[in-house]
């Protein structure tokens, strides 16, 4: 057998970005001279030399931009534009400084495109934009680095701005997490590695961490808005509300439980949370995807006659399957079994850390079965709606 080994080329952060093309406009700003590429060292320790465009040059600013390039992982900033505005605020400071390494002033903010933080339990403080700590540092260092080769004392003002960027975050969670206006100018390593999971696994960390800030020792999460219409109908609550925990049910019972929540409720669809009987905390189909299998499994220990056994195991889907059972008259004593393995493997993760409530659902048949104090959610959550309104 012949094997393939594919190489994935990773890409760079809008932070790093942003710290390129803050360097390289420093670098203008202070030399009078042209920079078309430029190098920095990213906290990864890995090199990243930048393509600089659309130069524009005064005697006391510059900007210029660098392309963001996701690699083989790429997101919605891939493609977008990464300005810095560098401008002289004061050529010396020396009056102003106690000490020598505040010769050099930098101030760092963001423009056009850049969100502002509105919520807390971020990286950045309520009202700072969202370009968060790390390329902060990356950008004060690089730039720094120019300032000192180039022997300038004063201040400088740094301005980060992506001009598409409004529209951008409109595809982000950054209007959930608060974050207004813009995406955000983020990254720790400042390369993207070609594994979107991660990030989408500290979005969901975010996002507990800043419900967990305001106070909160309870969390509803869903794996998206699938079924939105039906838990609005039926209870009052609006799915958009919940922590989206994607696939990742196992990693967010983790991190909410090291977080120090004591509830939570997981409410979402049968073909997610189906899979979570058999134990499988990832859902994603690439993982595991045994859906009919259980549910036929579950139909032969509930007593279904074989003819709808058949039927169940030739679905191509769990709205096929469920009608199958619906007919057979034992739907919902399935499904009941089906939550009682649910919640067997969710407080199996849980390990006593976390109190776990479950709701499933499907489309056509709306609610299937709940765990026992499931139904006590909705008025806890309604009075927190209605606190918020």
């Amino acid at each position: 057998m012949i094997r393939y080994l594919v190489i994935m080329r990773y890409g760079f952060t809008t932070g790093s970005c942003a710290a390129a093309a803050s360097k390289a406009a420093a670098y203008m700003l202070l030399t009078g001279k042209a920079k078309n590429k430029i190098t920095i060292q990213t906290p990864k320790g890995i090199a990243y030399t930048a393509d600089i465009t659309d130069i524009k040059r005064s005697e006391n600013e510059v900007s210029c931009a660098v392309i963001k390039d996701g690699g083989d992982d790429p997101d919605v900033t891939t493609g977008a534009y990464i300005y810095a505005f560098v401008r002289i605020l004061h050529s010396d400071t020396s009056a102003l400084c106690k000490k020598k390494q505040d010769l050099v002033i930098i101030n760092i903010d963001g423009g056009d495109g850049v969100g502002r933080v509105t919520k807390p339990g971020l990286d950045q403080p309520v009202g700072n934009a969202a370009i968060n700590h790390v390329p902060r540092e990356m950008i004060e260092k690089e730039v720094r680095e120019v300032c000192e080769l180039l022997d300038f004392k004063g201040t400088l003002d740094i301005t980060i701005s992506v001009p598409k960027g409004k529209e951008l975050a409109e595809r982000t969670f950054n209007p959930r997490l608060g974050i207004v206006g813009g995406i955000s100018i983020l990254g720790t390593s400042g390369i993207v590695e070609p594994m979107s999971s991660q990030a989408l696994i500290d979005t969901i960390r975010v996002e507990l961490r800043q419900r967990y800030s305001l106070g909160y020792d309870y969390v509803a999460v869903a794996p998206g808005n699938y079924g939105l219409d039906f838990m609005k109908e039926s209870y009052g609550y609006d799915l958009d509300r919940s922590v989206k925990c994607s696939n990742f049910i196992g990693e967010t019972i983790d991190m909410a439980a090291d977080m120090g929540f004591k509830r939570m409720l997981l409410t979402g669809h049968i073909g997610k949370l189906i899979k979570v009987a058999g134990g499988i905390m990832n859902t994603h189909s690439r993982e595991a995807d045994c859906r009919i299998e259980l549910l036929t499994a579950f139909a032969f220990r509930c007593g279904v006659a074989p003819f709808y056994i058949k039927r169940i195991m030739d679905s191509l889907t769990t709205e096929e399957a469920l009608a199958a059972l619906k007919e057979s008259g034992r739907l919902y004593a399935v499904m009941d079994y089906a939550m009682e393995r649910i919640c067997f493997y969710l407080d199996k993760r849980a390990k006593g850390r976390i109190e776990i409530d479950c709701i499933m659902y499907s489309n056509e048949f709306g609610e299937l079965a709940k765990s026992r104090k499931a139904e006590k959610w909705f008025t806890l959550l309604a009075q927190e709606q209605a606190q918020q309104t």
